[in-house]
């Protein structure tokens, strides 16, 4: 393994086709690795492989693209690559895929959290999402290798682990031979001998349950932090979105949430400038955000994705118009940021360690606050208690008590 900037004999690039940007990020770091080396095998995989294999196999200098399945064989095909000639493309119909691509881990890059993906696909089919199409169906990690995965991520020394998927809340509905839910991952993954702490990430809201936020009381190793994506805070916006839930059901359960876990951080996406969205259902958006208590929102500006409704919808909105609807949102989410982070200063917490640069430590709070502190002799992966004293940075400062 070497970094990206040396000179390497293999190049992997894993892109993104979420948004027009990630995809011309994905297309500079192909020329990027081309570049650095004319000899090297470039290979190209993710989301935009599976969607547009013609447009990468276009590029000078591509030799490999893998879609979203067969990664597991991604070696075997490099090594095919590197003796013969022509561009290898490993792209099947994903709307097939049956099963959930375990690919283990082989290595450790280092010791502090590690992402633990349960699960593959998703079928709410949003209006303006092109993952379902780039991801599948439905496909659940069975249950005994999500176990026997975080057993050997505590044995390797990870502090905290963190569930992963495209529709983590879908979780077995795939599966009749074994039923579960995430709930039931959750309470399994808690019964594995050395979890300090367990992270959920990115849920639907109507697949938050009761018993999900009673664990996440009673047992301080759930982390109280929940990712919820609003996407719009005006209910037609939302009907056409094809969102599930309407905005009272939401801010029922987000405050709902709040009473039963007071410290829990919820943080959210949200989309300005969907097509049709006038000022007013802007204006209902804004609303609608400064009247919940979000930890941390995630703007995005609406990005036309080809094949997904959305992108033949009348009344597209200008793009200088959605940079502006953008930055009025971004400036009350930074105030939402730091309001949330100022009530807990002269509190103490846990923090997990993660970094240690320049005689400072920095690491995270169960509610995904950042925390700075002197270093006095921690290191990263430790987990320490911290008086919070102030704001610094993008989080707060503090003192090592323990």
């Amino acid at each position: 393994m070497v970094d990206f900037d040396d000179s390497a004999e293999v190049y992997v690039i894993n892109t993104c086709s979420v948004t027009h940007l990630g995809e011309r990020k994905s297309r500079q770091m192909i020329r990027r690795a081309v570049r650095s080396g004319s000899k090297a095998t470039i290979v190209v995989t993710g989301c935009y492989a599976q969607l547009s294999p013609g447009e990468l196999e276009a590029i000078e200098g591509v030799d490999v693209i893998v879609g979203t399945q067969d990664r597991y064989r991604i070696v075997d095909i490099v090594e095919s690559a590197a003796t013969g000639e022509g561009i290898i493309k490993a792209v099947d119909n994903i709307m097939t895929a049956g099963r959930f691509e375990d690919i283990p881990l082989f290595s450790f890059p280092g010791r502090t959290r590690a992402f633990l993906k349960i699960q593959e696909g998703c079928t709410n089919f949003c209006t303006y999402c092109i993952v379902p199409y780039a991801r599948g169906p439905l496909r659940s990690r069975p249950m005994a290798s999500v176990v026997q995965e975080a057993e050997k991520l505590v044995a390797a020394g990870f502090k905290e682990i963190v569930l992963a998927g495209i529709h983590l809340g879908a979780y077995g509905r795939d599966t009749a031979v074994q039923p579960a839910n995430l709930t039931e991952v959750v309470k399994a993954l808690l019964g594995v001998s050395g979890i300090i702490r367990l992270r959920l990430s990115s849920l639907e809201s109507v697949e938050v349950s009761e018993e999900l936020i009673d664990i996440m009381r009673q047992d301080e190793r759930l982390c109280p932090h929940l990712h919820l994506p609003l996407q719009a805070g005006d209910d037609d916006i939302l009907r056409a979105m094809h969102r599930h839930y309407t905005t009272a059901e939401y801010r029922k359960l987000v405050k709902g949430i709040q009473v039963s876990v007071p410290d829990i951080a919820i943080s959210t996406d949200i989309i300005v400038g969907f097509p049709g969205e006038t000022d007013l259902q802007f204006a209902n958006t804004m609303t609608f955000v400064n009247d919940l208590d979000f930890a941390r929102i995630h703007v995005f500006p609406y990005s036309p994705r080809q094949g997904t409704p959305a992108a033949t919808y009348p009344g597209q909105v200008p793009e200088q118009e959605k940079k502006r609807r953008v930055h009025e949102l971004q400036v009350l989410a930074e105030k939402k940021a730091a309001d949330f982070k100022l009530r807990f200063v002269g509190r103490e917490f846990a923090v997990l360690l993660e970094v240690e640069k320049g005689g400072l430590v920095e690491g995270l709070t169960g509610n995904y606050i950042r925390v700075y502190a002197d270093a006095r002799g921690k290191t990263p992966g430790e987990l320490v208690r911290i008086s919070l004293q102030r704001s610094y940075l993008d989080g707060l400062w503090g003192k090592i008590i323990g």
